[in-house]
């Protein structure tokens, strides 16, 4: 029960119903019409701008019109208990203490729909996330991109939506061929005692690379590890499939799992390359050219080849993009183009990526070779997420993925574990940095968000205990019609929000909203809870040891949230702290 869009919904029609007795001129669409949730210093509980957006086209100030309006709306409905009306138009909305028992009980009733979006188009997505190089651990840099995806998928999933989820595996390339002579090195190391080559920049020098080595080694006594170039393909193999089953370890840790996970070099041997470029070529999308110097290259050093260049200008990027090399061989560019052909092959309605702060100047050529590919411009969408910053000791803690010296994602769940990982990470806007404070997400306290929440539902479930109900189970009662008191009605105010969090999570793709909105209610709750120290009547157990109706199912209302929620997150919800 989304009451902001139910309430939106009723004025909508009394206009339109006015509009057919010729008592008000209405626009062809309703866009800008809203019902949105009143400043905190106005005593009501919806407020409309229906006034406004009206009345320049009827030629009468806004609060002339709400005059007119006010009226209309009271007489239209017998739950609404006053309504008065706040300069420069808005029409503010205060309904009867019945209202609010009428909706819990209706959120109770309808407990695993509540905050889903039933009127929404339900389409089908694949969010690729992650898909960090298969060279070693994920590490933390990784880490916050990997519940971004995950969360937002989980949002879209919540709301009904089809999702696939993806992780693109960069197993092709020069990367992979310095990976792959680093386990050989190391191989060398374990079997025959040689020193591994620690001066050499191109290698991995990571000391997780000695397990894979005698992982390999162990599985492989048949293989011959004299001469690199005989078992180069076989061991790119082998080292590749080491990488993976540390990395499907680490996004295990995290409470991820990825539907699918697809080869760079099964693009490239399946000719989707090649392929893709027939049909660029076809629609006439590429062209023989010479790219300038890229910005803050020396013009003196840069040498102008001709390449195959996609013509990436005509979807608004600032240059050509070459998508093959002066030997002919393809560029990563080329492999990425042929691989989003292959997502785009596969009918989903919406492609999201979730990129790394670095990656930030790839999104206008990529989704310009989406909109090439598709036809369509927004088919794909782009979330960037951005640095986090580890704090250990009040001080920074630096990493580096090629010296081996950083913080994996293992290490941090060690450390405070999947849920403050999972919570904080999520915690802010993925644009913008985030401080990770290894200290703080340890704290008991209002200043640790996660144990805030959590701390709300071990309150909920005591009182459940304390009368031997389970709290997960459903709460059957004949009659709800409750009077609660403002204190109350103030946190089922909130509780009203929670659709209206989950839509602009799903549809945003922002699902920091849903953290942020369970710390407000959680707020709220304890605020709540606290009163109970000095007023009786506002404690869940009275002095006869026993909790009222009233109270059972505004209790269950709230927990109700807060476990969909952290759900969506990925969080537990513990019965005790």
């Amino acid at each position: 029960m989304n009451i902001f869009e139910l309430y939106l919904d009723k004025i909508k029609s009394i206009i339109v119903e006015l509009s057919k007795k010729n008592q008000l001129i209405i626009p062809e669409s309703f866009n800008g019409i809203n019902a949105e949730i009143p400043p905190p210093k106005f005593d009501c509980d919806i407020s409309t701008n229906v006034a406004m957006v009206l009345s320049k086209l009827n030629k009468t100030s806004p609060i002339e019109l709400a005059e007119k309006l006010v009226p209309e709306i009271k007489n239209s409905d017998d739950q609404i208990d006053k309504i008065s009306i706040a300069k420069p138009g808005f029409i503010n909305i205060k309904f009867k203490p019945s209202f609010w028992s009428n909706f819990i009980k209706e959120i109770i009733d309808n407990a695993e729909k509540f905050g889903i979006n039933e009127k929404e188009k339900k389409n089908k997505y694949l969010v690729e996330f992650v898909s960090a190089n298969p060279t070693g651990p994920l590490h933390v840099g990784h880490c916050r991109g990997a519940i971004l995806g995950d969360v937002i998928s989980n949002v879209l999933i919540f709301n009904k939506h089809k999702v696939t989820k993806e992780y693109y595996v960069n197993d092709y390339g020069n990367q992979i061929i310095n990976f792959t002579k680093s386990v050989y090195f190391r191989i060398r190391e374990v079997k025959f005692n040689e020193t591994f080559p620690q001066d050499n920049p191109d290698l991995y020098p990571g000391d997780y690379l000695v397990d894979f080595a005698k992982n390999i080694v162990l599985d492989n006594s048949d293989l011959n590890f004299d001469d690199y170039d005989e078992i180069s393909d076989k061991l790119t193999a082998l080292s590749i499939e080491q990488a993976l089953i540390l990395i499907k370890k680490n996004l295990k840790s995290l409470g991820i799992n990825h539907d699918n996970f697809v080869s760079e070099k099964s693009i490239v041997s399946n000719k989707e390359v090649e392929n893709v470029i027939k049909f660029l070529e076809k629609n006439k999308f590429v062209y023989k050219g010479k790219i300038k110097a890229p910005a803050g290259e020396d013009d003196k050093n840069w040498v102008e080849r001709e390449q195959l260049l996609f013509k990436s200008t005509d979807f608004g990027d600032d240059k050509d993009r070459a998508l093959q090399k002066s030997d002919g061989t393809w560029t990563y560019f080329a492999s990425d183009v042929a691989y989003h052909k292959n997502k785009v092959d596969r009918k989903f309605d919406y492609l999201i990526n979730i990129l790394g702060a670095d990656h930030a100047g790839y999104i206008k050529r990529i989704s310009s070779s989406v909109e090439a590919l598709s036809g369509k411009k927004d088919k794909l969408i782009c979330k960037i997420s951005q640095l986090v910053k580890l704090i250990k000791d009040n001080k920074p803690f630096k990493m580096s993925k090629r010296k081996g010296d950083y913080i994996t994602v293992d290490d941090l769940i060690e450390e405070v574990g999947k849920d403050a990982t999972r919570f904080i990470m999520l915690n802010r806007s993925s644009d913008v940095e985030l401080d990770f404070d290894f200290d703080a997400v340890k704290e008991k306290s209002k200043d640790n968000p996660l144990y805030y929440v959590q701390y709300c539902y071990a309150r909920i479930s005591s009182v459940f205990r304390h009368i031997d109900k389970d709290l997960n189970s459903k709460i059957e009662l004949v009659d709800l019609s409750f009077e609660y008191s403002n204190d109350e009605i103030k946190i089922l105010k909130k509780i009203s929000e929670w659709p209206k969090c989950i839509d602009a999570a799903s549809s945003k793709l922002e699902p920091h909203r849903i953290p942020v909105y369970l710390y407000d209610l959680a707020s709220e709750f304890h605020s709540y809870w606290n009163l109970g120290k000095q007023n009786p009547e506002k404690r869940f157990i009275n002095d006869q040891k026993k909790v009222s109706p009233d109270k059972l199912i505004f209790l269950k209302a709230i927990s109700n949230v807060v476990k969909s929620g952290m759900d969506i997150v990925g969080v537990d919800t513990p019965d005790k702290m």
